[in-house]
């Protein structure tokens, strides 16, 4: 199984994870960005009013495949809520371990997930599962901490599962993937619901469908739908002008 083998491959590798990884330097202040004293769980750099959290640390491999994640987040559920066809081009933008990369590769038989993540070492963990599974339609894609580095024009759907909050540079990581989606093409992020007090999750690491929708229109995104289905996050659906 996908999950077993990642449980073996988890301890050889001590670094983590996410788009957004980068030591924050007021000298690069510009008209996106603001900086302030760094919350407990943020890196002092804002944006449209929000401060943007830290990212995992070393241990975040194990929480991604944390035993408990299918019942708190229920993935399955989240992928089924995709309405993905078996032809498309799905991104997983942060992809980690992969986690939610193999699940939607079962739902794109003649298609293709572009996983894409920022740390080297994740994406070695994520191709040795996948050639150990066999899985052949799971192309992995080395991003740069502004840059998604996504085909031009390639991709119908862009998933974001808890990564979003965690990008330093949000408007331009944000700009290549809308890029990267076809015209009419489809962007869905999952975010702990920041209006909701009793989600146990760090402040900064949970964000309002308010927030959402702002920095989304912020790249010329048009919001769909939420749907809140899952018992702890947004699904937020926002659509590429076609």
């Amino acid at each position: 199984m996908v999950l077993t083998s990642l449980r073996r491959l988890i301890p050889l590798f001590v670094t983590i994870v996410c788009l957004g990884c980068t030591q924050v330097n007021p000298a690069t202040t510009d008209s996106l960005y603001s900086y302030k004293q760094p919350s407990s769980d943020g890196i002092g750099k804002v944006y449209m009013g929000r401060e943007i959290s830290q990212v995992m640390g070393h241990r975040g491999a194990s929480w991604l495949e944390r035993p408990g994640r299918k019942a708190d987040e229920q993935p399955d559920v989240a992928v089924d809520a995709l309405e993905l066809k078996p032809t498309d081009t799905v991104a997983d933008i942060g992809a980690g371990t992969g986690y939610m990369s193999f699940r939607m590769a079962q739902k794109v038989p003649d298609g293709q997930v572009l996983a894409v993540d920022l740390q080297p070492e994740m994406i070695q963990m994520l191709e040795a599962v996948r050639d150990e599974q066999g899985i052949t339609n799971v192309q992995t894609i080395q991003a740069e901490e502004d840059n998604p580095h996504l085909p031009s024009e390639q991709v119908d759907l862009a998933l974001m599962v808890d990564a979003y909050h965690e990008f330093a540079f949000p408007r331009e990581v944000m700009t290549g993937v809308v890029d990267g989606l076809k015209p009419g093409g489809r962007l869905v992020l999952a975010e702990y619901r920041a209006e909701n007090p009793m989600v146990m999750i760090k402040r900064l690491h949970k964000m309002s469908e308010k927030q959402v929708k702002k920095e989304m229109a912020a790249v010329g995104l048009t919001w769909l739908k939420t749907d809140d289905r899952l018992p702890q996050q947004h699904l937020l659906f926002f659509e590429k002008a076609a």
